[in-house]
């Protein structure tokens, strides 16, 4: 018998091998544990949003009445502990407000950049909920009326509708070449 027929892997061979799958775990390693940092932020953010969200709701509801010029809070959401600071802050129309919720993992003594910031406003100036006077299913003003208000005509001539010809009037379509007499 030969030495040649009975040949296996060398010693230096099985490192070699040992070197190239342990380099593979270790990158394997890091991208999950990137993928599972990734995931934990991405939670928190969308927490943290959901909070300040909740936050402007209770604002605009008028749940807790405005302060000077900031107010802070402190909440258990998702079994976690959080904290939040809502600022008022004048715009050029006098009886409307900016209002900032920025939100922030862990107690109030926690420091660092907030994890999620939400603007919105709030005032009289602002319309009511469903106090539109246009119907934005069809694109055009209500058949009724309002009081002490003026009906515009359309080029088509078409009462209670808006001037742009093919958008919500009887109008030829854009760009059919024909257009409405003055």
């Amino acid at each position: 018998m030969s030495r040649n027929s009975a040949r296996g892997f060398t010693l230096v061979e099985v490192l070699v091998a040992l070197m190239i799958v342990a380099i593979g775990l270790a990158a394997l390693m890091t991208a999950v544990s990137g993928t599972a940092r990734a995931s934990g932020y991405l939670r928190d953010k969308t927490l943290a949003q959901w909070i300040a969200l909740n936050r402007l709701s209770e604002v605009r509801l008028n749940l807790n009445k405005m302060g000077d010029n900031n107010d802070t809070g402190q909440l258990d959401f998702a079994n976690r502990q959080w904290h939040y600071d809502t600022r008022y802050f004048d715009t050029s129309i006098a009886s409307m407000k900016r209002v900032v919720v920025r939100v922030w993992a862990g107690d109030a003594n926690t420091k660092g950049n907030p994890i999620a910031e939400s603007t919105g406003f709030l005032g009289t100036s602002l319309g009511t909920p469903g106090g539109s006077n246009v119907d934005w299913t069809v694109g055009s003003t209500p058949a009724t009326p309002v009081p002490g208000a003026t009906t515009p005509t359309s080029t088509t001539g078409t009462p209670g509708t808006t001037g742009t010809p093919g958008i919500g009037t009887n109008g030829p379509p854009p760009g059919s070449g024909t257009t409405p007499l003055q």
